[in-house]
């Protein structure tokens, strides 16, 4: 009986070894989890952030390694390292960078739907050319026609391609705010392969 509230007095105790161990571990895992999202970076984004040497040495070595049972122990050896880092600034820059990544990846969807809405929906051209009247519809109508025909044809989807690349010139002119008279809105008419 005195074991058994002996340990019920441990349990509770929220500065004993065995809370504290269990925090510790979590920290550790913690600190090797944004070791490995170092390990995925660039070098060119790695050197932005400010790292001790041994650490950036140790975090490049981890990107060679290929075994997984090596790799995790070499994640292990970071997270030990980073115990002498303020991880704080790290976080902060992998946030902003995540975030970018976000917006980009939900640009792409944007378009995304957008190329499709022309490829499948007579009235989404109009709605475009009502949205940036300065653009050169009848290149885009050329673009999408050919893209269909592409599609039906089971041919390579050229066509489909150049019309995403026109359509992302077309909105990154209008965040930039871009003069239309100068830029035509990122379309160019001799980008149109000739007709067959």
């Amino acid at each position: 009986m005195h074991d058994r509230q002996a340990r019920h007095v441990i349990s509770d105790d929220p500065d004993n070894t065995l809370t504290s161990k269990t925090r510790r571990k979590a920290q550790m895992h913690a600190l090797q989890e944004i070791g490995k999202r170092l390990t995925t970076l660039d070098g060119d984004r790695l050197a932005q952030i400010t790292l001790p040497e041994t650490l950036r040495i140790a975090i490049v070595e981890a990107g060679r390694i290929h075994k997984h049972g090596a790799f995790r122990r070499q994640l292990q050896y970071i997270g030990k390292l980073m115990r002498a880092v303020d991880t704080a600034p790290i976080e902060a820059k992998l946030a902003e960078w995540s975030s970018q990544s976000h917006e980009a990846t939900a640009h792409h969807h944007h378009l995304e739907q957008l190329r499709h809405r022309l490829l499948t929906d007579d009235q989404a051209m109009n709605d475009l050319a009502h949205r940036f009247p300065r653009a050169d519809i009848q290149h885009l109508r050329t673009l999408t026609r050919n893209a269909r025909r592409e599609q039906t044809a089971g041919k390579p989807l050229k066509s489909s391609r150049m019309l995403f690349r026109e359509l992302r010139a077309l909105l990154e002119t209008e965040i930039t705010g871009e003069s239309s008279e100068s830029t035509n809105y990122g379309i160019t008419t001799n980008t149109l392969p000739p007709a067959r």
